[in-house]
Parts: C-alpha cells; sequence; structure tokens
C-alpha cells in the first residue's frame, strides 16, 4: 500500500478499471475503464469516481489471482490528495456520523442532501466485491441491486429490502425514514 502505486483492475465484462493508493491509504478509481491498459499518464488524468478502503491482505490475493496488476508508482493524482469525509451509519437508525480524516467530524441524518455522495464506512475485498462495485460506480450498466456505495445508494438498497423482504422485522424501515426519490 505505497502511496501513487498504481493498479490495473479486472472488471466484469473484460473491462479494465484503474485505482491509485492514496494519502489515506485507500484506492482511488478513476472514471476510465478499457479493453487493454493503457498508458498511466492518460488515466492519471482522469476524473476520479470513488475512494474507497480495500482489505490489503485482499489485494495480494487479488494480485496473485491476477484480478489486479501493479502497474508502477506514480506522482498521486491531484484529486486523490485530499482527504474525503466518510460516513458511519449505525444499524436502525438515522442518525451517522461524519468521517473527515481519523476523526468524527459531525452527526446529522441520514437524509441530509449534503452527504448522498459521500462514501459509507466499508471495507472492500479486491477480488471479490470491487469488480461489482466498480460496475456500480461507473453507472454504464445496470449493476447488482445489492451492491453499495454512496449513502444514496445504501439508502436505495434498505429500501429494496424493506420492499422484497417486508414479513421480516429487521429489513423494516426505522419510523421516520425519508425515501429516496432517485429509484
Amino acid at each position: 500500500m505505497t502511496v501513487g502505486t498504481l493498479y490495473a483492475v479486472a472488471g466484469d465484462a473484460s473491462w479494465v478499471y484503474y485505482g491509485q493508493v492514496t494519502p489515506e491509504k485507500k484506492i482511488g478509481f478513476f472514471r476510465r475503464r478499457d479493453r487493454e491498459p493503457v498508458d498511466p499518464s492518460i488515466v492519471l488524468d482522469t476524473p476520479v469516481m470513488s475512494v474507497v478502503s480495500v482489505a490489503y491482505p485482499s489485494i495480494t490475493s487479488a494480485i496473485r489471482a491476477g484480478r489486479w496488476k501493479r502497474l508502477g508508482r506514480f506522482p498521486t493524482a491531484k484529486a486523490l490528495i485530499e482527504p474525503r469525509p466518510s460516513v458511519q451509519w449505525p444499524v436502525g437508525t438515522l442518525v451517522v456520523t461524519v468521517w473527515m480524516e481519523d476523526a468524527p467530524n459531525h452527526d446529522t441524518r441520514v437524509d441530509d442532501p449534503d452527504i448522498q455522495d459521500m462514501e459509507l464506512i466499508a471495507v472492500w475485498d479486491a477480488e471479490h466485491h470491487i469488480p461489482g462495485r466498480l460496475v456500480a460506480d461507473f453507472q454504464a450498466e445496470e449493476a447488482e441491486w445489492h451492491i453499495g456505495s454512496s449513502i444514496r445508494r445504501e439508502r436505495q438498497i434498505k429500501e429494496e429490502m424493506a420492499r422484497r423482504f417486508s414479513n421480516q422485522p429487521q429489513h423494516k424501515l426505522p419510523a421516520g425514514w425519508v425515501p429516496t426519490t432517485v429509484r
């Protein structure tokens, strides 16, 4: 997890995505995909699509399995230098905590418009979760309905779980839930 390391990631449908290690030791994925890896300078000029925490050991496993390939170490893309806020959402509540760097910043409601594009605090597996997650973030094809990411998408998943499993109390939406408007 050396800052600036760029990886080519084998995604679904033979697409290659790209991710770079950030100063926070997360992986920033770029809004670019190709059938074959391209020159890293082209990738690093592409806008950032998402920044996620990936379990370090799973990256090693993904490299060994041929799903991730190290392309080298490069200056960190400008969009990845500044820390990004993330959201901690305790189960069964509507109150969430926004974190900046390694500390809680403030509490708010899960339906706060200012946090809808923020990342839910989670750790992803490089080989088993990231390919599906990249499809969801890239938004060119329909992603599997249960793959989370931003707070908005996590809210939509909870609504879908409540709809699909209406007879199961653990999937009931908390009192005061504000429905998402995008489906």
